[in-house]
């Protein structure tokens, strides 16, 4: 291999490293903008984190595409946490980038004003599938599950950590 090959393929493997930690950093920044979008009530903010066509399961009747998906906010079980006070938080996933497509898979807690402090009204695993898009990363698809001893949130975390160890054996 001559040198001007080395140099290309170096340059080729740091651009594609870069480019796994440039595309790791906007899905974090994507899913931390979730918590602060719906605290705030913010239908369009909350939207715009979603692809046109996206979905959220969080048990029950799915919410399809961005705009219904943005009107979460005025569901009224959230409009009720909001009013006494309430925090989305979004723990650090497990990322998994293949191309245009990527999964994070972790936890989120909504913690709810009680008293002198706060309590947590939902610990949930999830599941955000997501695309690139001319905008970005965005939600194609979000599954969140109760983690209360069943066995839907143990298999979706299950997924997610099967997908991260793959990701560990790659050089």
């Amino acid at each position: 291999m001559s040198a001007s090959d080395a140099t290309d393929r170096r340059l080729s493997e740091l651009e594609a490293r870069l480019q796994s930690l440039e595309d790791q950093s906007a899905i974090y920044q994507l899913l931390a903008r979730y918590g602060p979008a719906v605290d705030s009530r913010s239908e369009d903010a909350t939207a715009a984190l979603w692809a046109e066509d996206g979905r959220y399961d969080f048990g029950g009747v799915p919410l399809v595409g961005a705009t219904e998906v943005g009107r979460l906010v005025d569901l009224e079980t959230h409009v009720g946490y909001v009013k006494r006070g309430c925090t989305h938080v979004i723990g650090m996933p497990l990322v998994h980038v293949d191309g245009d497509r990527a999964t994070a898979t972790g936890y989120s807690r909504v913690y709810v004003h009680d008293g002198d402090g706060w309590k947590v009204e939902r610990a949930s695993a999830n599941r955000w599938e997501l695309v690139r898009t001319d905008q970005g990363w965005k939600v194609a698809n979000r599954v969140n599950r109760l983690m209360d001893g069943s066995a839907d949130g143990q298999t979706l975390l299950g997924r997610g950590v099967a997908e991260a160890s793959a990701d560990m054996v790659r050089p």
